[in-house]
């Protein structure tokens, strides 16, 4: 019986691999080291840049499209959905790569919640990352109102909204699709097994990652302006503060939270098999 059963010890590049283990559900010790609130800064800081640098980006290209403004020629039509995808992917890759190392370069509470419900990070560490991701990007969507408030106030804040022709239920499916597709490219992009087979993907996991954000704006913006994270969405709606960036707030974390936990359970329990691991050992034991 025992054979038949995946063990957590495995060969990988002719080396016996073992699973880290997981994270503690509750670990106050990380409470006394500096190590713990620096990663909080970094999360804080890469999420307020991340906001500032894309939410610039929309309302400039609002601005460059607005027929009354005719700032743009017409053939051109500015950067467009692709330069939008572009900067929000382009910046994911960049600060994932800045602060991967400090913090684990989450920038998103989704991520964050999927890699909490797959014992990656604690729920101590949990609740203080999600709460410096979401103070961050209300700075940095405060950052552009401050220095833009008109274009800001006229040109949507860069707020999500669900898009008209859709229905909330079309909402809520694109969104759990693609923080499905973001989180479960963050498991595979990090899997410790394939970066001890493969010394360069560790350096690479990045690159995915943005992409993963980039390819997900181009098939969602033109339904909720996509969100896939709560934080960008609740900063945005926080400054904005306009009825319609309210409305259909709920969807902007509902959906994240279900793709993530989605995404966490098909990794972690189908392709790694931790379940059958788990109970593999403890019938050994």
């Amino acid at each position: 019986m025992g054979k038949d059963i995946e063990s957590s010890v495995e060969q990988v590049s002719g080396k016996d691999y073992h699973d880290p283990p997981p994270a503690p559900l509750i670990d106050a010790e990380e409470l006394t080291k500096w190590s713990f609130y620096r990663a909080v800064i970094a999360e804080f800081i890469a999420t307020l840049l991340f906001l500032y640098v894309t939410v610039l980006t929309v309302i400039g290209y609002k601005v460059q499209t607005d027929p009354l403004k005719n700032t743009v020629d017409p053939d051109c039509g500015g950067v467009g959905i692709l330069g939008i995808a572009w900067a929000f992917g382009g910046m994911i890759f960049i600060l994932v790569y800045c602060t991967a190392g400090i913090s684990g370069g989450h920038i998103n509470p989704a991520v964050t919640f999927g890699l909490f419900l797959g014992r990656k990070v604690s729920l101590i560490r949990a609740i203080m990352y999600m709460v410096a991701q979401c103070l961050g990007a209300i700075c940095g969507c405060g950052l552009v109102k401050a220095f833009q408030k008109t274009y800001y106030n006229n040109y949507g804040g860069g707020a999500n909204e669900l898009q008209s022709g859709f229905n909330k239920g079309t909402g809520l499916g694109a969104e759990i699709i693609g923080t499905f597709v973001l989180v479960y490219t963050v498991f595979s992009a990090t899997d410790p097994k394939r970066n001890a087979r493969d010394s360069h993907v560790p350096v690479l996991a990045p690159l995915p990652i943005g992409f993963a954000v980039f390819m997900v704006h181009l098939a969602t913006i033109p339904v909720t302006g996509t969100g896939i994270n709560p934080a960008r969405s609740f900063g945005a709606a926080v400054i904005y503060n306009k009825e319609k960036a309210w409305d259909d707030q709920w969807i902007f974390w509902v959906g994240p939270f279900i793709g993530a936990a989605i995404a966490a359970f098909y990794h972690q329990y189908i392709l790694r098999a931790a379940a059958i691991k788990a109970f593999g050992s403890s019938r050994s034991n």
